[in-house]
């Protein structure tokens, strides 16, 4: 089953998503939509006794759930579920809430643009700049962020052709790039921004960002070039591509006199272009 990870806002609140391109169709965690439902702070129990209830009623809803891995809290993939568009309709049905209309248009919204999105590849990238400036990123870090969306999408489509596979060996060759170019696992790197679940990318500067993309460039073309068979043989050149980049950071720290890998978070980066943007209206 082919699918895209994404995350979907609903009233900016992050709902967990899979397409499935065989099916046509979302697949939405159940918990999360639980969550912007009813506001609970135990999104969990609140689905077990859901369960129960349907069960109770005769509905055979839950046994169509299936579950995906999809990222937990702790940052790693963990099964969870989740239901299609027609099987979140019916269950909402069974949740009080003031927003469970808003929820219903916007999970035909969410449709509708899959739709366009597949017709027109280049308004996915107008809508993920739109969801960037919803969150409070600057315009010339969200160019720099589309730019690394397209440089990883070759990198893992070089990677497939390889025969790699995706989850942990993904993974793997990433933090081999990621190690070589920061000094730092993918882990230690979302440790020192205070990260847990949040997309590492989405927390880089710009700096940060274009070097990430300078070593995910560089390993695609060696990959292309030297055309490894194995994963080992996929490792030495995702730290060959990430060295590049990482020559050029310490090239550049030392012209600089600072360290390019900051702790700082998408929040904190925010309030520091929130803070030159009013100096500079001054």
């Amino acid at each position: 089953m082919t699918k895209e990870t994404s995350i979907k806002l609903f009233e900016s609140k992050k709902i967990r998503s899979h397409w499935d391109s065989e099916q046509e169709k979302w697949y939405f965690s159940v918990i999360d939509i639980i969550e912007v439902l009813t506001g609970s702070n135990n999104s969990r129990r609140y689905w077990s006794d859901l369960k129960i209830k349907l069960k109770q009623e005769g509905s055979q809803l839950y046994e169509k759930i299936v579950q995906l891995k999809m990222k937990a809290s702790d940052g790693k993939m963990r099964k969870t579920d989740v239901a299609d568009t027609e099987q979140i309709l019916r269950f909402i049905q069974s949740i009080p809430s003031p927003k469970a209309e808003p929820f219903k248009t916007w999970l035909a919204k969410v449709g509708y643009e899959r739709i366009e999105e597949t017709e027109d590849p280049e308004i996915a990238f107008d809508r993920a700049m739109e969801t960037y400036l919803k969150m409070g990123y600057s315009t010339n870090w969200i160019n720099q962020r589309l730019k690394s969306i397209e440089v990883r999408k070759e990198l893992t489509d070089e990677w497939e052709k390889r025969g790699v596979q995706k989850g942990q060996e993904f993974a793997i060759l990433t933090d081999e790039i990621t190690e070589a170019w920061a000094g730092l696992t993918t882990k230690q790197y979302k440790n020192l921004k205070n990260l847990k679940k949040e997309n590492l990318r989405d927390n880089m500067t710009n700096l940060e960002l274009v070097l990430n993309m300078l070593a995910e460039t560089s390993t695609t073309e060696l990959s292309k070039k030297a055309k490894p068979k194995t994963l080992v043989e996929n490792k030495k050149i995702a730290r060959k591509g990430g060295t590049v980049a990482g020559n050029a950071r310490k090239e550049l720290e030392s012209k600089l006199g600072e360290k390019i890998i900051t702790p700082l978070n998408a929040k904190e980066l925010g309030k520091k272009n929130n803070v030159q943007i009013e100096e500079t209206n001054k």
